[in-house]
């Protein structure tokens, strides 16, 4: 018996998007050197060997989030115990929509996605590390 599946994938993203403060490129240029507000970088760890992050940006895969949110969790970052402003983000900006939607669930705020994720950045003239 095949599976009948009810929510396509861009469906679930599209709602994570509309339920999430979303920030677009220009401001978050801006922000890079700002003490108020932190990268999260949700892709995996090869693309982040690959392309590199947003200087300073946490490291944190979609899969570990939960985990490196939980302050009770072994895996628990203590960047993310911080009075700031989340600003996460992946490839193209789905994958951090969902993550952020996550991470609001769970109390972490405020949170925001970044707007077409760090091809936007690239594109717009971002810099990216191999450090964070």
């Amino acid at each position: 018996m095949s599976q009948t599946i009810t929510k396509s994938s861009k469906e679930i993203v599209k709602g994570a998007l509309s339920a999430v403060s979303c920030i677009e490129i220009e401001h978050a240029l801006a922000l890079i050197d700002s003490s108020d507000h932190v990268f999260v970088d949700l892709r995996d760890g090869m693309e982040q060997a690959k392309t590199g992050v947003i200087p300073g940006a946490i490291r944190s895969s979609r899969g570990m989030l939960e985990f490196h949110i939980d302050p009770e969790s072994p895996a628990h970052k203590d960047e993310f115990n911080q009075n700031k402003t989340y600003i996460f983000y992946c490839a193209t900006g789905g994958r951090s929509a969902l993550a952020a939607a996550t991470a609001i669930d769970m109390g972490l705020k405020p949170v925001v996605n970044l707007s077409g994720g760090v091809k936007a950045w690239i594109k717009a003239g971002g810099k990216l590390s191999e450090e964070s």
